[in-house]
């Protein structure tokens, strides 16, 4: 049969998709796209879900008005192309090759089930500024520090001097039936459903959101980004982790700014982050679910589900972290000085493992992916490559007295603190009786105590890494 395919992945857009441009392109008459989904990839991240399923819609459109039917499978993929092998389904294959580890070993299986089948395919690098096993120590040895990977990989995808197609193409008139194996991806639970009024799935839309980034808030980026109550980051996070946007158009168009401040550098450096956690996680496969600092496997962390299930509902009686993770589960996103913050939070002060809170974001950040998740949590627990000492242990006080002064953060996501004095701000505890009736805002009623101490945590903590290095 003379068919040829896309093999869609994490790549939900029409610009700078070059398995797409490949298909476009390709003599067949015949043309599909495919997206294959696995049940047991997303079990645990309800609130991607609900971005997928909504890309998939969007995309479906897209698609279409280029001539090409999109069809969703819910099956595992390599029976999947097998299925399809045997049924002489086509004849040709393109596909962009994913960032994420666990993506790559299935890629591999499946190039060779075409190689044996003699099945043409072409896959192309697209979701990473360089290939991820491509930049490495002049010995050899992948990087743990990110400074000297990050200078060797920005140097070398600068000296390619890589272009982004930015082909337009005609669009047809459709009008769609809703697909059936797009909504059984949606979870089963409506709280998705709020997303709604945050998101826009689209890209379209991330492209709106980066050009007025790049026009309006990269230049300020330096020290906005650490304020968690204004638009100070870009927020393109979730978009990039489907596909919407690629992180090529997003450092082209950073390289196009003529007068790079600082804020672009801070900004640039933050694409660099991504793809050392990607490169770490390649290198080091095993950090998924250990430590990386294998002396830390002999810490002493606490197991103790009712702390855990405070630090979710975002009921620590701490504000700066309570505010965080409650606009984590109405928005599935936080701002990620705020991420650091509760982050710290649950490892330091509870004592609880990394991978708990790793986990939790897991399942509830639209934006989740592995490499970044994984790196993130073991960088703040200590644990990890370049990570931040253990002994360095975020004071949530001074956290949001210093980046939520005048509480903007905390009162938009604990509105029962919406009254609460400055100077009680992020220590309501301290509040006198009298003054917590007069404002309506009773500790331990209406706005938790604090579930631990500070100070009693932090010297808890330290303790626990000097008997670690005994």
């Amino acid at each position: 049969m003379s068919c040829s395919f896309v093999w869609l992945k994490d790549d939900f857009r029409i610009s700078n998709n070059q398995a797409l441009k490949a298909l476009i392109e390709d003599d067949n008459k015949e043309k599909l796209a495919i997206y294959i989904y696995e049940e047991e990839t997303y079990h645990s991240c309800e609130s991607q879900k609900w971005w997928l399923a909504k890309s998939l819609e969007i995309f479906q459109k897209k698609l279409e008005n280029l001539k090409i039917s999109l069809d969703v499978i819910h099956e595992n993929t390599t029976k999947t192309f097998k299925k399809l092998i045997s049924n002489n389904s086509f004849n040709r294959i393109y596909w962009n090759k994913s960032c994420h580890m666990n993506d790559n070993i299935t890629e591999e299986g499946i190039k060779k089930i075409l190689k044996e089948n003699n099945v043409f395919y072409k896959e192309f690098e697209a979701n990473l500024l360089n290939p991820v096993e491509k930049i490495k120590k002049d010995d050899g040895t992948p990087f743990k520090v990110f400074t000297h990977y990050w200078k060797k990989a920005e140097q070398n995808y600068l000296r390619n001097n890589h272009k982004f197609d930015d082909k337009k193409y005609k669009n047809y008139n459709h009008d769609l039936k809703k697909n059936k194996n797009i909504q059984a991806i949606y979870p089963k639970k409506n709280w998705y459903k709020k997303f709604e009024k945050y998101w826009e799935p689209s890209e379209e839309n991330a492209e709106k959101i980066l050009n007025n980034f790049i026009n309006k808030s990269i230049e300020n980026y330096a020290i906005d980004r650490d304020i968690p109550s204004i638009e100070g980051t870009s927020k393109l996070s979730p978009y990039l982790k489907f596909g919407q946007i690629s992180v090529h158009k997003i450092m082209q168009k950073c390289l196009e700014i003529k007068n790079k401040k600082i804020g672009y550098r801070k900004y640039v450096n933050e694409i660099g982050w991504r793809e050392f956690c990607h490169s770490l996680l390649h290198n080091f496969p095993e950090m998924e679910k250990n430590n990386l600092r294998k002396d830390f496997n002999n810490f002493k962390w606490s197991k103790n589900e009712k702390l855990l299930l405070k630090w979710k509902k975002g009921l620590t009686g701490y504000p700066i972290v309570d505010a965080g993770m409650r606009e984590l589960y109405e928005t599935g996103w936080m701002h990620n000085r705020v991420r650091m913050i509760v982050a710290s939070f649950l490892v330091k002060h509870l004592r609880i493992h990394w991978m708990e809170g790793e986990k939790h974001f897991r399942n509830t950040l639209l934006d989740f992916n592995v490499a970044n998740n994984v790196a993130g949590w073991q960088w703040v627990a200590g644990t990890g490559a370049d990570a931040a000492p253990y002994f360095r242990i975020f004071n949530p006080i001074l956290q949001g007295e210093k980046f939520d002064a005048n509480g903007y953060y905390i009162k938009k996501w604990c509105p029962e603190l919406n009254n609460l004095p400055n100077e009680f701000l992020h220590k309501p505890w301290e509040m006198p009786e009298e003054l917590q009736k007069e404002k309506d805002i009773i500790i331990g009623k209406t706005y938790p105590f604090p579930i631990v101490k500070h100070e009693d945590a932090r010297n808890s903590a330290l303790q626990a890494f000097k008997d670690l290095k005994k």
